[in-house]
């Protein structure tokens, strides 16, 4: 597969980098030569420097023969005409655009991106999947990830053990017996920045970031089964009044009627544009490092505070003091990998990474096989992936077992017909089926083989 990425920023990088790895002909254009340089230093990719939409730049990088372009610049206009132009002049079939301004996406201009006028077939919005996948969070206190699965029939939680986790030191084989009605299905563990793929013997410590995926209707029981029974948030205070911060507002405004948000936001015109798109939401002007700022916000009886400002240096630092002064829990969006082994000891309690969130939602348009969705976990890791068997796959008929799934792989379970089913090593795999299982990054590939017949694009 050959891909051309429009935008060397952090989400274009990130994508090369994912995209490499998948053994995917990456090109990167970007008109910054630093940017770019940065690319060919760090990642085994082709980068050139050059303006994204430009025919004869679009021709040097391979869009006659590409299968892929994703146009992720931060200007729209920039992104939507290099889709334009690929699809016109190069006729690439895949087109991939970020999009920010969410006029162009407004429900009365829906034909603006069909085939017969500009025919973009995926539209990212970075933002606003950050937003969305913060107050997912709201919906299961205690969590520090939560992505719905199988037509949202089952979850995928992340939790951390603490002190009062009633599991800690029990074999994972044990927890059928001690649960016998609960599906769930752990998949991964990440222990003192080691990743784990859990083991029937192995046992849960103090300090594991626990991923599993459960029913959906069990998701209070398997909470409480890590010892998390904290009460929904009733106040939330955003730091950073941009366009993940409003995003985010205008979820808990639409989703959670509870629920009551502040924002603070240092820049006075972007705070005024929030406190004009807001109607339940306080925006408060100022330096969310300021003591007497968040006093005036009442952190002190606040249940969450968000800290997504543009800085990731801010947003852990305003999440300590904000805890210091009364906040019971931080939700902080980092950029950089380089604070990551810093965060959980220095008190974060979840840390948002728009990295990972962007590269989940490209990463199911490039994977073979009837591939329904792909979410990333841990810092490569691995990923949880959704995929339907289809009836040419040589895992039809076959059982758990029989299918010598590779190293690094759980069957964490399987939809059918609109029906969780409970998987064991005897579970017998059907056409139609959609099997959710985690792989290692070193697994990957093979899973994608088995599930595959030839490549497909949605």
């Amino acid at each position: 597969m050959k891909a051309i990425i429009c935008g060397a920023g952090q989400v274009g990088s990130n994508i090369a980098k994912e995209l490499a790895s998948e053994k995917v002909d990456v090109t990167v254009i970007d008109q910054s030569e630093d940017l770019i340089a940065r690319i060919r230093d760090t990642l085994d990719v082709r980068a050139m420097v050059g303006h994204a939409p430009l025919p004869d730049i679009l021709e040097s990088a391979g869009a006659a023969d590409a299968d892929m372009i994703i146009a992720v610049t931060y200007a729209d206009e920039v992104n939507m005409i290099a889709c334009q132009v690929a699809h016109s002049l190069f006729n690439i079939p895949t087109k991939i655009a970020r999009i920010r301004d969410q006029s162009y996406r407004k429900q009365i201009w829906s034909d603006l991106f069909s085939h017969d006028n500009m025919p973009i077939d995926v539209i990212i919005s970075p933002e606003i999947e950050v937003a969305r996948a913060i107050s997912r969070r709201f919906t299961v206190p205690g969590s520090f990830e939560i992505i719905p699965l199988a037509d949202n029939k089952l979850r995928l939680i992340g939790v951390r053990c603490e002190d009062e986790c009633p599991i800690l030191s029990t074999p994972l084989r044990q927890l059928t017996s001690l649960f016998p009605d609960l599906h769930i299905s752990i998949v991964g563990v990440i222990r003192e920045n080691k990743s784990i793929v859990p083991h029937a013997d192995d046992h849960l410590e103090v300090g594991d970031e626990v991923y599993f995926v459960v029913d959906a209707t069990h998701v209070p029981r398997a909470m409480s089964a890590f010892g998390h029974d904290e009460p929904e948030a009733r106040r939330v205070v955003i730091i950073g009044g941009g366009n993940i911060g409003k995003n985010l507002a205008v979820d808990i405004e639409e989703e959670f009627a509870g629920v009551s948000a502040y924002i603070i936001e240092i820049d006075k015109e972007v705070a005024t544009t929030a406190a004009k798109i807001l109607s339940k939401t306080t925006v408060i002007n100022g330096d969310a490092l300021d003591p007497e700022i968040l006093i005036e916000a009442n952190i002190a009886n606040s249940a969450t505070v968000v800290a997504v400002s543009n800085d990731d240096e801010v947003n852990i630092l305003s999440s300590l003091l904000a805890k210091r002064y009364g906040a019971e829990r931080a939700v902080t969006l980092v950029n950089s990998t380089t604070y990551s082994p810093l965060l959980a000891s220095l008190g974060i309690d979840v840390v948002v990474s728009p990295r990972a969130i962007t590269a989940s939602t490209i990463l199911q348009y490039v994977r073979r096989g009837r591939i329904r969705s792909v979410h990333s976990i841990g810092e490569n890791f691995g990923e949880v992936i959704e995929v339907e068997a289809l009836e040419t796959s040589s895992l039809i008929g076959q059982s758990i077992l029989d299918a010598k799934f590779p190293t690094g792989v759980i069957v964490a379970a399987i939809l059918r017909n609109d029906e969780v089913q409970r998987v064991n090593k005897n579970t017998i795999i059907q056409a139609g089926d959609r099997v959710v299982l985690f792989a290692t990054k070193e697994a990957i590939r093979k899973v994608e083989k088995m599930f595959a017949v030839r490549l497909e694009f949605f």
